[in-house]
């Protein structure tokens, strides 16, 4: 009888081991998700947007504004051209 319950001993080593490698598998399946996912999403991990965005051209509301503003007096001739000017460019 004794010799019967010492066999049981080295099973549940066995179970430990494959249970502590599962945990391992599992962990290192969600660092690479999160790894993968964060590369995917356009941002790096700081938060801001990769180098190679290009801005796009400046819409026609920024020079609609700057209209308005002229029409209203808030801005002179020589600001509404340099201004203009600058957001065609």
């Amino acid at each position: 009888m004794p010799y019967q319950m010492h066999q049981h001993v080295g099973t549940s080593w066995g179970r430990g081991l494959l249970a502590f490698l599962f945990v391992l598998l599992v962990l290192a399946a969600v660092a690479w998700f999160a790894v993968t996912f964060s590369r995917q999403s356009g941002r790096n991990h700081y938060g801001f947007a990769n180098a190679n965005h290009v801005p796009s051209p400046p819409s026609s509301d920024a020079i609609k504004i700057l209209n308005e503003r002229f029409a209203r007096g808030e801005i002179d001739a020589e600001e509404f051209t340099k201004r203009r000017d600058l957001l065609q460019s």
